[in-house]
């Protein structure tokens, strides 16, 4: 997922913020890792990154999200992200506290 962050006034256009699924997609693209590729391959290359799960950059290692998911091989980058997209929604529920962060996890800014 990715949001716009709120405008500054200016007249550049901002960029978006990337989180979950879409912030993982884009680290996937920048590493060197090829597909297929084991669960060790992935923790390997990018274990180490934080990757943010919502739109206002919380975030959480993707050891911690690969762990969650049962697959051990990844024929592609899109079955990869197919597997985290439940962990990382799962996740993002879960550690919004109280009735006024899942108001503010709707909100862009």
């Amino acid at each position: 997922m990715g949001v716009r962050p709120p405008s500054s006034g200016d007249d550049e256009e901002p960029d978006s913020i990337e989180f979950g699924i879409a912030a993982v997609d884009a680290r996937l693209r920048a590493s060197d890792l090829s597909f297929p590729a084991t669960k060790e391959d992935v923790k390997a290359e990018l274990g180490h990154e934080r990757i943010p799960y919502d739109v206002h950059g919380n975030d959480v290692a993707l050891v911690e999200m690969l762990d969650r998911v049962p697959t051990t091989q990844f024929d592609s980058r899109q079955e990869l992200l197919n597997q985290l997209h439940q962990p990382f929604e799962e996740y993002r529920r879960n550690s919004s506290s109280g009735v006024v962060a899942q108001v503010r996890s709707l909100l862009p800014f």
